[in-house]
């Protein structure tokens, strides 16, 4: 498995997004704040929590504000910000995340940006809460998978980790990962775990690691002693069954359609993970507000 992602890369790539957010809102053209609002009006504001949430991306307050004070339409724009919580705190519900006081045409236009990101990032980390809640085995972790948006990986995958997961794979250069279409294209499973073997990535040998869809494909897989077996889409009884065929020779990922009802039937298992793509891939954005007071 990968390391999980650093703060700073986190925060290199939360602000590139956050800045191509206000690009694509026209932040510096909001026409309803203009019309509606008169120069220099100031307004008191507060972001909070309108349910409980495991917080992730707050540094997006300050890097909207940040980029939208460089442009000229809001140079000499006021702002005082608090911000009174951090990433991985728990937030119950009316629990308060920011508040301020400044001109309101630069609070609005930075509004919706602010609120997307914290909303879908907070949901990334609230679930994954969620998963490791009702798992209730610290020796297991719940992984991230590569179903993530196209350009919003590093945050999402950084949110799993806020939530008390870890990160599987980065990228397809991270480690060998064989899967069932690999399997059919090299001609069975030891041709494609011998085509892999001996894989290096600067000098250091990568991981291995193989799909089995059933204990047939199990038992071929430890002949060539891959790093780790997934049991794809495996009934329990057929984990345990492998579980005991593997008898300790390989790391163990189960992995497909897991959900938070499901994943209480592995909590006892011997295994060392669970991936689960529908932390990144369909996660519920949690409800947060920008509220003028």
């Amino acid at each position: 498995m990968r390391q999980s992602i650093e703060k700073k890369i986190f925060e290199k790539e939360l602000l590139r997004i956050c800045k191509l957010g206000l690009l694509e809102d026209a932040a510096a053209r909001d026409i309803t704040s203009d019309l509606t609002v008169k120069k220099n009006s100031e307004i008191s504001f507060q972001i909070a929590a309108r349910e409980e949430i495991i917080l992730c991306g707050v540094d997006v307050i300050n890097f909207c504000f940040d980029e939208l004070a460089k442009l000229s339409k809001f140079k000499n724009a006021s702002l005082g910000l608090q911000i009174s919580a951090k990433d991985g705190e728990v937030i119950k519900k009316g629990g308060l995340i920011a508040q301020g006081f400044g001109d309101a045409k630069l609070i609005f236009a930075a509004e919706r940006v602010i609120l997307n990101l914290l909303q879908h990032l907070s949901g990334i980390s609230t679930l994954t809460n969620e998963f490791v809640a009702a798992l209730n085995n610290k020796k297991i972790t719940i992984l991230d998978t590569r179903k993530t948006l196209p350009t919003m990986r590093v945050l999402q995958k950084y949110a799993v980790v806020v939530g008390g997961g870890g990160n599987h794979r980065f990228n397809l250069s991270d480690a060998v990962l064989i899967k069932d279409n690999h399997i059919v294209a090299a001609g069975g499973v030891t041709e494609a775990l011998k085509l892999a073997a001996g894989l290096k990535k600067n000098g250091k040998k990568l991981k291995i690691e193989i799909e089995c869809d059933n204990l047939d494909q199990v038992a071929e897989s430890l002949k060539q002693k891959p790093d780790i077996i997934m049991l794809d889409n495996m009934k329990v009884a057929d984990i345990q069954k492998a579980i005991k065929l593997i008898n300790k020779k390989s790391q163990i990922e189960i992995s497909g359609g897991v959900n938070l009802k499901s994943i209480k039937n592995f909590s006892k298992l011997d295994v060392d993970f669970i991936s689960i793509g529908a932390l990144t891939h369909s996660v519920r954005a949690v409800d947060i507000g920008l509220d003028v007071v």
